[in-house]
Order: C-alpha cells, then sequence, then structure tokens
C-alpha cells in the first residue's frame, strides 16, 4: 500500500542530530530502508519536517521504521495512505458498479 509519512522533528533533538552528524545518516538509512517513490524535506509549523511517499509492504515494518525518529528525534509521525491518479481512475470506475 502507498503511504505518505510525514515526520516531524523536535527542533533542539534534530540541532543535536545536525551537530552530531546523525540526522544525515538516519536519513539515508530511512531512504535506503524504504525506498521512497519521492522525499520532500521542508518545515510545518516551525518544526522540520519530511514528508515521504512509499510502498508498505508490511505493516510490521512500522516500529522499524518510526523508532529511529521517535529515539533520536522526538519525532511526531503520521502514516496516511495515499493514491497516485491512476488509483482514483481505478476507484471512481468502479463506483456504482
Amino acid at each position: 500500500m502507498r503511504v505518505l509519512l510525514k515526520a516531524s522533528m523536535d527542533t533542539e533533538k534534530a540541532n543535536e542530530a545536525i551537530r552530531n552528524g546523525t540526522l544525515g545518516k538516519l536519513m539515508q538509512e530511512t531512504m535506503e530502508q524504504i525506498k521512497p517513490e519521492a522525499a520532500y524535506f521542508t518545515t510545518d509549523h516551525g518544526r522540520r519536517t519530511a514528508f515521504i511517499v512509499f510502498d508498505l509492504e508490511d505493516p510490521s515494518k512500522l516500529p522499524v521504521i518510526s523508532e529511529p525518529f521517535f529515539l533520536n528525534l522526538n519525532g511526531e509521525l503520521t502514516y496516511s495512505p495515499v493514491m497516485d491518479m491512476a488509483d482514483v481512475q481505478k476507484g471512481l470506475s468502479e463506483l456504482g458498479r
């Protein structure tokens, strides 16, 4: 299932991770692990935030993906199922059958 992970990081914890060099490593390891379709980095409500779209093949992987953000960055995470245009068109074509 395609999901959008929104990972907002605590500013102080992220500052510390930048200073000690672990933020880049954590993000690189995450990208290698989940192989995202897209990943964007910005701010949201004044916090460093990553928006990452990837295929979640097995829900049991959620702790493996989530815990580094929780443990190292005091992260706030949300996972949302998302569709691309082909998915929307397929779903709409099945309405009213």
